[in-house]
C-alpha cells in the first residue's frame, strides 16, 4: 500500500512538472508570434511616414520634415525611437534618442549602425531634386525590447520549475527502482540545456538581424525537440507500449537535428538513409533518447573536433545500430562500469545518461547494448541490438 502512495505521488509531481514546462513553451512560442506581429506593425508605420513625407514633397519644396500632417504622425503616440539624416547623415530630427548621443559623433555612429542592424533604412526621395534625400534610420520600441527579453524570463522559471522537481524528488525515500525514476527526471531535466539554449542563440540572432523564415524555422524545431522530451516526461511510471517502426527513419530524425548543432570542426555521418528500410519494435519517442544520449556521449568525448559515425546494419533476426567515434576513448575496465548509475568521467552531470539507455534497450525493448570497441586516443563503439521485425 505504501509502495502504491509512492508511485501515484510520483506520478502526481511528474505531471505538475509536465505541465509547467508545457506552459512554458507554449508562451514562448505565442510570445515569439507578437513579437514578429509588433515588429510587422512597427515596420509598417515608419514605411507610412516615409511615404506621407514623400508626398508632402510632392506639393511643398523642402517642407516635409515640419508639416503638420507629417508631425502629428510622426510623434502622436509614437515610442519608436529613430534619427532621420540628410543624404551627409547629418541630423534633421530625432525621437527617443538621447541629446547627448545626438551631439556626440561617435556615438551618433554607433547608434545609427545599431539601428541599421535592427531595420533596414528608409530613404524619402524629393521629386524636385535626384541629389537630395532624407533617410530614417530607427529602431526597435520599448515594448518590442520587451518581448525579446521575455523568453529569458519564461527559460528562468522552465529551470526554477524543473530545479524545484529535482529538490522534491531529492527528498523522497524510496527505494533503488524510484530512485532510478528519480534519476530520469535528472536526465530530463540535464536535456532541457539543450534545446533552450540553442533557442537563445537564435533569439540573439533575431535580436540583432530581420526576422526571416530560415531563422523562425529553426527555432520551431528547437521547440519541437523541446516538446519531445516534455512527452518523454511524460511517459514515466506510465506503461511502455513498442509498435513496429522504421529504425532507420528513428535513428535518421535524431542524426538530423544534432547535425546542424555540432561543433564545425565535427563530422556527423550516418548510413541509414542509404540502406533498405529495417523494422523492430520500439516506442519511438525512448528509442529516440537512447540514440541523443549515445551522440552527445560522443561529442562530450571529441572535445570539439573528430567523428562520429552512426550505422545501421542487419541480418535475419536482429538490427544493430552502432554510434562510433574517434574520442578519447574508455578504459576496458570500464566498458561496463560506463552503464552503472552515477558513474561519470565528466566534471557536470549525474552519470545517469547511460544507465537510463540501457534500461530502456534492455528492459523496454528486450535488446543488448554494449561497448563493442574502445581505444585511448582512437575513440569508442557502442551497440544497441534490437529483435528485427518482419511484417507479415
Amino acid at each position: 500500500m505504501k509502495l502504491r502512495r509512492n508511485i501515484f505521488s510520483f506520478r502526481n509531481r511528474v505531471v505538475v512538472i509536465i505541465v509547467g514546462v508545457s506552459l512554458g513553451a507554449l508562451s514562448i512560442i505565442y510570445t515569439n508570434k507578437m513579437a514578429q506581429r509588433l515588429k510587422e506593425k512597427e515596420q509598417h508605420d515608419v514605411a507610412l511616414w516615409a511615404h506621407a513625407m514623400e508626398r508632402v514633397n510632392r506639393d511643398v519644396l523642402g517642407g516635409s520634415l515640419n508639416d503638420p500632417l507629417v508631425q502629428d504622425i510622426m510623434s502622436n503616440g509614437n515610442n519608436i525611437p529613430f534619427i532621420i539624416t540628410d543624404e551627409n547623415l547629418q541630423v534633421l530630427q530625432a525621437h527617443l534618442v538621447p541629446e547627448r548621443i545626438l551631439q556626440h559623433p561617435d556615438r551618433l555612429r554607433r547608434r545609427i549602425d545599431r539601428f541599421t542592424e535592427e531595420n533596414t533604412p528608409l530613404p524619402i526621395r524629393f521629386l524636385w531634386s535626384a541629389d537630395h534625400y532624407h533617410i530614417i534610420f530607427y529602431g526597435r520600441s520599448n515594448l518590442l525590447k520587451s518581448l525579446y527579453y521575455f523568453p529569458y524570463i519564461q527559460l528562468l522559471v522552465i529551470t526554477t520549475f524543473v530545479l524545484l522537481g529535482y529538490i522534491a524528488f531529492r527528498s523522497s525515500k524510496q527505494d533503488e527502482q524510484n530512485r532510478v525514476w528519480i534519476g530520469l527526471a535528472k536526465e530530463t531535466a540535464h536535456q532541457l540545456g539543450t534545446p533552450t539554449s540553442s533557442l537563445l542563440g537564435w533569439i540573439e540572432y533575431l535580436r540583432a538581424q530581420e526576422i526571416d523564415q530560415s531563422a523562425v524555422e529553426e527555432m520551431n524545431k528547437d521547440l519541437t525537440h523541446l516538446m519531445k522530451i516534455v512527452d518523454r516526461f511524460s511517459k514515466i511510471g506510465s506503461e511502455t507500449t513498442l509498435a513496429p517502426a522504421n529504425i532507420n527513419e528513428i535513428v535518421g530524425e535524431s542524426v538530423m537535428y544534432f547535425r546542424k548543432r555540432i561543433p564545425r570542426n565535427v563530422t556527423l555521418d550516418y548510413n541509414g538513409l542509404a540502406i533498405a528500410p529495417v523494422q523492430a519494435n520500439v516506442n519511438a519517442a525512448l528509442f529516440e533518447w537512447v540514440v541523443e544520449n549515445l551522440m552527445k556521449n560522443s561529442l562530450d568525448a571529441l572535445q570539439g573536433h573528430g567523428s562520429i559515425d552512426v550505422r545501421i546494419a542487419s541480418n535475419d533476426k536482429q538490427v544493430m545500430i552502432d554510434v562510433k567515434d574517434t574520442g578519447k576513448g574508455i578504459p576496458k575496465s570500464n566498458w561496463k562500469r560506463i552503464f552503472e548509475p552515477g558513474f561519470t568521467t565528466k566534471t557536470r552531470g549525474w552519470g545517469l545518461g547511460l544507465s537510463l539507455s540501457r534500461r530502456i534497450v534492455e528492459d523496454y525493448h528486450s535488446g543488448r547494448i554494449a561497448v563493442v570497441d574502445s581505444e585511448l586516443g582512437k575513440g569508442t563503439t557502442i551497440r544497441i541490438t534490437l529483435k528485427r521485425f518482419f511484417a507479415g
